[in-house]
């Protein structure tokens, strides 16, 4: 891998950023790898359009902006239109399964997947983990870093206190995205 660049879109509110803050640490601080993360958000914060952009490589990063990203993570309406078809060829594509509703057009220039993250947090319990499955499913459906460096970075940048909840969360959007991947790897056989 020499540079992967990850936009992850939705809405203030749902965890956007710290979702990228935590693929950011996981790369950097438990897979033993490079990463820059670079935020973008409307003075509203909560509800308005917003992105975290992150860069994960082996080697130094020279330039820390994405030019067009390897993955896409589209959690909201909003942000798949502004950002979706924004992602390369061969690209992959995740989005948030009840939230976003995407064309059949690109579509086919893509990989694509989607996790129903509210919907697998509201039966944990409490919708606001929904960033968590989403963490997850990206875990599992890109590779692109270990479970356990990306485990603990969840376990080491969410509130005390909410470590259970958060970590059944990314389980439950890990293994929702192995099934997917497995589906995919089978299909192409």
């Amino acid at each position: 891998m020499a540079r992967t660049e990850v936009r992850i879109a939705g809405f203030g509110g749902q965890g956007v950023i710290l979702s990228g803050y935590i693929f950011g640490k996981a790369a950097s601080l438990f897979d033993d790898k490079y990463a820059t993360l670079i935020q973008s958000f409307g003075p509203e914060a909560r509800g308005s359009a917003c992105s975290a952009q992150v860069i994960i490589s082996d080697a130094l990063i020279d330039y820390p902006y994405i030019r067009k990203p390897d993955i896409n993570v589209v959690i909201s309406q909003e942000a798949y239109t502004k950002y979706g078809n924004d992602l390369k060829t061969g690209g992959i594509l995740i989005t948030e399964e009840n939230m976003v509703s995407v064309g059949n057009g690109a579509l086919a220039q893509y990989e694509h997947y989607t996790v129903p993250a509210t919907q697998i947090a509201d039966q944990l319990g409490r919708r606001i983990v929904m960033n968590m499955v989403v963490v997850g499913c990206f875990t599992a459906v890109t590779g692109l870093l270990k479970k356990d460096a990306v485990r603990k970075a969840v376990e080491d940048s969410i509130p005390k206190g909410t470590e259970e909840l958060n970590l059944k969360a990314f389980e439950a959007g890990y293994n929702h995205g192995l099934k997917l991947k497995t589906e995919r790897i089978g299909i192409g056989q």
